[in-house]
């Protein structure tokens, strides 16, 4: 150990959330148990909360910081923001510190044969089961050099203020200065020459347990968590898993437009801009990301995950270009269905009248909304949207955070069931129909919709106000008779919502 301001992975754990955050102790528990039982995570080394209070009393910032947030308000959040952000860009490192986290840095360079490193923000209130902080704070890939590395920290200090993180501890009920950042350093996987993805321990769109969904994607795994593509998506039945039979029970293909890449190095001269995205080759849209043998190998990883931490999990996966391996780059808890009591009640939706369908996508939530459709670029536009309208725009990020909480419903562009709109949908009790590829061209602004998704895989979009009706089951009040109650399944895709039922 150097000290407690900088720490290497391989000694942090789930007993150092205070000093490392969620994320950090994570990959650190898995490398000393798990890697053990032939799971890859990259090595690295961690900034501990010390560091960042160290650089917080070395400017005298506390303080300063405290009373902004005393004072922010929804009406000043942005402004708030900015200037928390400047306080800690405008400041210097210690230079004891700032020594020693040039000295790791190229030490662990040194052992790891001059690899680029990405450089993640890790909250010490972050990935626990009430509340992931999930893309609250930035993470910076492809660092290649000390001097973009320390860029790459500050930033990542400045990223505890930004003005989506400000807002999610306050409607989580985090005390601002009671939360510190912990800064991971990973090398980075070459991920751009293959592929990544994300993975749920359950499904993600109505929580049945007994499969692993897996999303994957050409390039860097940022463009599946923005909502960027559409990406492969594969269901395994952990049963089948379990007893080393065939496994994969679904294949699902992606349009994967864009993949994520490092930028050439004469191109890009500030650790910002370090990676571009670029149209994916034809070649590469039309075939799937990963191998039948690939997608059984990481469901097994995500099971023995999930086996350890004894709740269902979100991982981050990536696949390496130069040696073909798979790693696990991070792994929090699920934070939406594992808390959820399931089979108290069951909520069923049917239309009462026909109407045209105009958007399909998939579907997140099982709920019909009827309401006007609100078409926003930016978050920018927050003024135009009035509580309970139906936003639809080509994509969101957690900058959208302030205004999903107003929805009724997201209609997006782009993105999968794992994108950023999905994940926000399901947190809030919002239904959205996301990847519909034509929803801002084909809506108007102010038109009045209606959202339905009911708990398949696709959500749809019909035009005009249409009545529907909503039945509340009690299934603990329900009397059933001695005979074995059973279901016949004309939709497939229904088949995990079914499962909730008290049926054989």
């Amino acid at each position: 150990m150097k000290n407690d301001l900088i720490l290497p992975l391989s000694q942090v754990g789930k007993d150092h959330l205070s000093l490392v955050g969620g994320k950090n102790a994570s990959l650190g528990e898995m490398i000393s148990h798990l890697s053990g039982k032939g799971i890859h995570v990259p090595d690295g080394f961690v900034l501990t909360a010390d560091s960042y209070w160290y650089f917080i009393d070395h400017n005298e910032l506390r303080e300063p910081l405290s009373q902004l947030m005393k004072g922010v308000k929804e009406s000043n959040l942005q402004q708030v923001s900015r200037v928390a952000k400047d306080l800690i860009l405008d400041a210097d490192f210690p230079k004891k510190l700032e020594k020693l986290i040039e000295d790791t840095f190229i030490e662990f360079q040194i052992n790891h044969e001059g690899c680029q490193v990405a450089v993640r923000s890790s909250a010490t209130a972050e990935d626990l089961p009430e509340a992931s902080f999930a893309g609250m704070q930035e993470t910076y890939l492809n660092i290649s050099n000390k001097e973009e590395f320390l860029q790459a920290c500050k930033h990542c200090y400045a990223s505890l203020f930004t003005a989506r993180a400000i807002k999610y501890r306050q409607e989580k009920g985090f005390e601002h200065m009671q939360v510190a950042l912990s800064i991971g350093v990973q090398q980075m996987i070459r991920s751009d020459l293959a592929c990544s993805g994300v993975a749920f321990t359950l499904d993600p769109g109505t929580g049945f347990r007994e499969v692993v969904n897996i999303s994957a994607s050409w390039g860097l795994g940022e463009n599946i968590v923005r909502g960027e593509v559409i990406p492969d998506e594969f269901y395994v039945f952990k049963e089948a898993l379990r007893k080393g039979k065939k496994s994969i029970i679904s294949r699902k293909k992606g349009s994967k437009e864009k993949m994520m890449v490092y930028a050439p190095r004469s191109t890009s001269h500030t650790f910002t801009s370090r990676t571009v995205n670029q149209d994916t080759p034809p070649e590469k849209r039309n075939q799937f990301t990963l191998t039948d043998k690939e997608v059984e190998k990481l469901a097994k990883w995500c099971l023995l995950i999930e086996e350890y931490y004894e709740v269902p999990m979100d991982i981050e996966w990536a696949k390496d270009g130069l040696d073909g391996e798979l790693y696990i780059v991070q792994a929090r808890p699920e934070t939406v269905h594992a808390q959820r009591k399931e089979g108290i009640t069951f909520k069923e939706f049917r239309l009462l009248e026909k109407g045209q369908i105009i958007a399909k996508g998939g579907g997140v939530g099982s709920k019909i909304v009827m309401g006007k459709a609100r078409l926003l670029r930016s978050p920018s536009e927050i003024d135009k949207l009035a509580e309970g309208e139906i936003l639809v725009t080509q994509i969101t990020s957690p900058d959208w955070d302030p205004i999903l909480k107003k929805v009724a419903a997201i209609i997006t562009d782009k993105g999968g069931v794992t994108s950023h709109a999905a994940i926000i949908a399901r947190e809030t009790g919002a239904v959205a129909v996301v990847g519909t590829m034509n929803g801002t061209k084909v809506i108007r602004n102010g038109q009045w919709i209606t959202v339905v998704c009911d708990g398949s895989k696709e959500g749809r979009v019909y035009l005009g106000a249409l009545k529907w009706e909503e039945k509340e089951i009690e299934l603990p009040k329900l009397h059933f008779p001695e005979t074995k109650v059973m279901l016949i399944l004309a939709d497939p895709d229904q088949a995990f919502k079914w499962s909730f039922l008290p049926v054989n």
